[in-house]
C-alpha cells in the first residue's frame, strides 16, 4: 500500500506492506527512490512487514533547506508512528545507511537493530566533499539525469551491467520524479554528516554490514579494514557484487537479512 503523510511540515512517499509481526524499514541511496526494493521484497520472509520511504529531496517526498541526516531520522520515527509502528528494525543501502544509523542513535528504544547495505559509519573525506561540491554543480545546471547516466552505472559490479540494464534504466528515469533542488539539499546533508564510527563500534544493538567485492566506491580492502575495527558487527563481503549487492545478488542477501530479522 503506497500513500502519502506528512512530517515535519514535508510530505512524505510511503510504502507499507502491512502484513508481517515483525517490522523492517528500508532506506534507499542517494539518487534512488522506495522503488528500488521493489523486488527485494518480494524475496524477504512473508512474516516480515517491510515499510520503505522515498527520503526527503528524493522522488515523491518533500524536501528541507539541508536533508541532515538528524531531520532524516526524525522523518522516520514520524513514519514509525504513523504506521503504528513502535519498534522496527532498519536496512539502508549506502545513504539509507547513513539515515539508519542517526535513526539508531537518536532513537534507540524504537530500533531493534540496524544492516549497512553497501555503507558505513564514517563522515565524508575531504575528497569526497569535493565530489559532491561538483555534482552539486551539475545538478544546478539542471543536468541530473545525465548525473544519474554516468553514476547509476557505476553501481554495478562491470560482470553485472548487461544482466541488470533494465533496471539501471530505470533508475535512470525514475531520476526525473527528483526535484532537482532537493537533490541539492541532500548533498548537502551528506557533506554535514558527523562521524558515526563510535557509536557503531559501541553500538549494544544488533548490527550487520554488507560489502561488495568490486565496489568503486568502497574497494574490497577498505571493507575488510572496517569489517576488522568493528567486529561487534556481523559482517559480510558479497562475491560478485559491486555497490548495489541486494540487487546483484538479490536471494543471498535477502537470506541475510531474513535471518538478521528475528
Amino acid at each position: 500500500m503506497e500513500f502519502f503523510a506528512t512530517s515535519n511540515k514535508i510530505p512524505v512517499h510511503i510504502s507499507d506492506s502491512k502484513n508481517g509481526d515483525t517490522v523492517l524499514v528500508l532506506l534507499h541511496g542517494y539518487l534512488e527512490t522506495l522503488y528500488i526494493w521493489e523486488d527485494f521484497r518480494s524475496l524477504l520472509d512473508s512474516r516480515i512487514r517491510t515499510l520503505a520511504i522515498d527520503l526527503p529531496g528524493h522522488g515523491l517526498s518533500g524536501s528541507f533547506d539541508e536533508n541532515t541526516m538528524d531531520r532524516t531520522a526524525s522523518v522516520i520515527k514520524d513514519v514509525l508512528s504513523i504506521c503504528g509502528v513502535e519498534k522496527a528494525y532498519l536496512a539502508g543501502h549506502s545513504m539509507g545507511g547513513y539515515a539508519a544509523i542517526k535513526f539508531a542513535e537518536s532513537y534507540p528504544e524504537q530500533c531493534s537493530g540496524v544492516m549497512l547495505l553497501n555503507s558505513n559509519p564514517f563522515a565524508d573525506s575531504p575528497e569526497k566533499i569535493n565530489d559532491r561540491e561538483r555534482e552539486m554543480e551539475i545538478v544546478r545546471a539542471d543536468k541530473l539525469v545525465y548525473l544519474a547516466q554516468s553514476s547509476i552505472p557505476k553501481m554495478y559490479s562491470p560482470d553485472n551491467l548487461r544482466k541488470f540494464d533494465d533496471k539501471i534504466q530505470e533508475t535512470i528515469e525514475i531520476c526525473e520524479t527528483h526535484d532537482p533542488e532537493g537533490i541539492v539539499s541532500s548533498i548537502k546533508g551528506l557533506m554535514k554528516r558527523e562521524d558515526m564510527s563510535g557509536f557503531w563500534k559501541n553500538c549494544s544493538m544488533k548490527t550487520a554490514m554488507i560489502f561488495g567485492d568490486n565496489d568503486k566506491f568502497m574497494p574490497v580492502e577498505k571493507a575488510r579494514e572496517i569489517i576488522e575495527m568493528f567486529k561487534n558487527s556481523k559482517s559480510y563481503i558479497i562475491e560478485g557484487t559491486g555497490h548495489n549487492s541486494f540487487i546483484e545478488k538479490a536471494p543471498e542477501v535477502a537470506e541475510i537479512v531474513n535471518g538478521f530479522v528475528e
